[in-house]
C-alpha cells in the first residue's frame, strides 16, 4: 500500500481521569492521597531548559497550558520539505477547528517509491477543554467527545522519481502549481489542481486512488528542467512576479524560471545561463525580496550570504555580499516580509544572525545582532508573516524557538540564575520531534506553526504568539 494512504494524525490531549468509589471513608482517604500527590508533583515538577541533563526518573512532559493547539501527524515515509499552500477559507481565522492544505515531498528509502502529498488537515481542535465540563460525565459521552475532536487528514499522492529535496508551491492565474527538487538532479512543476478537488471530496479522492492502484502512472510534471548539474536545495518562487522561480544546486549555480505569458506554445522558461557566483560550492537556500521582484538572496556552503539584481546579466548579478557570514555552512536564510531591509541567517555553527541590508559593505559586513541558543546545525528559519520582529527557528539538536527581538532583558530574568543565562528574546522552545527539517508559519492562522521531522509533523500554536 502507497504509504501516503496510511497517513494518521493524532493529538497527545490525554487527560488524568479519576475511577470514583462509592465508599465515602475510601473518598476521603483517596482525597488526602491526591492532595499529597499534587504537593509532590508541585515539588519535583520544575521547568526544563534544553541541554540540561535528565536525573535518573525524571522525563520530559509537555505543558498542554502553554499551547493553543498542538497536534502531530505521521504520513509513512518521512517528509522533509514541505509548502502551505493558500487556501481560500479566509484570512487571519483563529477560530477552532482549523482546516489547513499542504504540500509535502517525501524521502522513503527506496528512490521510486518517493511521493508528493497534497495534504488536507482538518477538524484541528485547540487544546483548551470547555471548563463547564461535569465531572460526572459517563465514558461513553467522553468516547464520542474525542472521536468528535479526533483531527482527519486526507492524502493525494503523486509519485516523485527520487527523493524529494524541496518543494514550494504558488498560484498562477488563479491555479496552484509546485516545484520539486529531486536527489536525481532534476526541478520539476506539477500542477496540484487534481489532487486538491480529491481531497475535498471522499468520491473523487476514491476514484483517484483507484486510479493510481490500477497501475496507471499518474500525474505527470507538466515542466521538467534537466540543466543542473547536480542535485540541489535552493528553491523559491517569487512573491511579486507570478510565475517566477529560482533553483540552486550544489555546484553553486542558480537558475532563474519564468511563467511564459505569450502564445510560443512554451509555458515555462528557463535562463540557461547559471548565476554561478558562490560556485563552486553548494547553494542552499534562495529568497526572493517581499518587495522587489528582481531581487534575490541565496546562502552557500562557501559561508557566505549573496543579493542579486536578476535584471543584470550573470555575470554582474551579484551586487552585495557578505563574506565569512558564518563560521561553517550557511544553511538557511529568510526575508523579512514587513521590514524588507532585514535577512535572518542560520548556520552549522547553530548560530543565528540578523542583516540589515543597508550595512552591507565590501569591506566587510557584520550582522545587527547574533543569537546562540541551538545547539546544532540550524535547519530551518523563517521569519513571522505578520509580525515584523517575531521569526522561528529549528535545529538538528530537536529544539524548535520562538523568537521576539522587540523584547528586552527585565528584572525576572536578572533574578533567576536559570533564566538570566537564556537570551530575553527567546519566547518560547518546543520539543518533541527528532531531528527537525523544515518549519513555516501559516500565511492565514495567525502564530500557527507547522514544522516536519524524521519523527512526522507538528502542528501547533502557543500561548506566547
Amino acid at each position: 500500500m502507497d504509504p501516503a494512504e496510511e497517513a494518521m494524525i493524532e493529538v497527545d490531549d490525554r487527560e488524568a481521569e479519576d475511577d470514583g468509589d462509592d465508599d465515602d471513608d475510601d473518598e476521603a482517604e483517596d482525597e488526602d492521597m491526591e492532595a499529597e500527590d499534587d504537593n509532590d508533583t508541585e515539588k519535583k515538577s520544575k521547568i526544563y531548559l534544553p541541554g540540561q541533563p535528565l536525573e535518573k526518573g525524571e522525563e520530559l512532559v509537555v505543558d498542554h497550558s502553554a499551547y493553543r493547539m498542538l497536534h502531530q501527524a505521521q504520513t509513512g515515509a518521512p517528509c522533509l520539505s514541505f509548502d502551505i499552500i493558500r487556501d481560500d477559507l479566509g484570512i487571519s481565522r483563529e477560530t477552532y477547528p482549523m482546516s489547513m492544505y499542504m504540500l509535502a515531498g517525501t524521502q522513503a528509502a527506496r528512490t521510486h517509491v518517493n511521493n508528493l502529498l497534497v495534504m488536507k488537515m482538518s477538524n484541528l481542535h485547540g487544546t483548551a477543554r470547555n471548563n463547564e465540563e461535569s465531572d460526572e460525565s459517563d465514558s461513553d459521552d467522553d468516547d464520542d467527545e474525542d472521536e468528535a475532536r479526533a483531527p482527519v487528514m486526507t492524502v493525494a499522492s503523486i509519485k516523485h522519481q527520487g527523493c524529494v529535496n524541496r518543494v514550494r508551491c504558488t498560484q498562477v492565474r488563479n491555479k496552484v502549481f509546485a516545484a520539486s527538487w529531486s536527489e536525481l538532479g532534476r526541478v520539476s512543476l506539477w500542477d496540484l489542481n487534481e489532487q486538491l478537488r480529491a481531497v475535498d471530496d471522499p468520491l473523487l479522492l476514491s476514484n483517484y486512488r483507484k486510479r493510481n492502484d490500477q497501475g496507471n502512472d499518474g500525474a505527470k510534471p507538466i515542466f521538467t528542467f534537466k540543466g543542473h548539474l547536480q542535485e540541489g536545495y535552493g528553491l523559491d518562487w517569487c512573491p511579486t512576479e507570478e510565475g517566477t522561480l529560482a533553483s540552486g544546486d550544489c555546484k553553486g549555480n542558480i537558475h532563474i524560471w519564468h511563467h511564459n505569458n505569450s502564445s510560443s506554445g512554451e509555458d515555462w522558461l528557463v535562463d540557461q545561463r547559471p548565476y554561478n557566483s558562490h560556485a563552486p560550492h553548494s547553494v542552499e537556500d534562495l529568497q526572493w525580496s517581499p518587495n522587489e521582484r528582481h531581487v534575490l538572496a541565496s546562502c552557500s556552503v562557501d559561508k557566505s550570504i549573496k543579493i542579486w539584481d536578476t535584471r543584470a546579466s550573470p555575470q554582474a548579478a551579484c551586487m552585495l555580499t557578505a563574506g565569512a557570514a558564518h563560521t561553517a555552512d550557511v544553511n538557511v536564510i529568510s526575508w523579512n516580509r514587513k521590514e524588507s531591509r532585514f535577512l535572518v541567517s542560520g548556520g552549522d555553527d547553530g548560530i543565528l544572525h540578523i542583516w540589515d541590508l543597508r550595512q552591507f559593505s565590501p569591506n566587510g559586513t557584520k550582522p545587527v545582532a547574533t543569537f546562540k541558543q541551538h545547539t546544532a546545525p540550524i535547519t530551518s528559519v523563517e521569519w513571522h508573516p505578520g509580525e515584523a520582529t517575531v521569526l522561528a527557528s529549528a535545529g538538528a539538536d530537536d529544539q524548535i524557538a520562538q523568537w521576539d527581538l522587540s523584547v528586552e532583558a527585565d528584572n525576572i530574568a536578572e533574578q533567576d540564575s536559570q533564566l538570566a543565562s537564556l537570551p530575553p528574546q527567546l519566547l518560547f522552545v518546543h520539543q518533541g520531534q527528532t531531528d527537525v527539517k523544515e518549519l513555516h508559519w501559516h500565511p492565514q492562522c495567525p502564530g500557527t506553526l507547522v514544522s516536519t521531522a524524521h519523527s512526522g509533523f507538528n502542528v501547533f500554536r502557543t500561548i506566547s504568539v
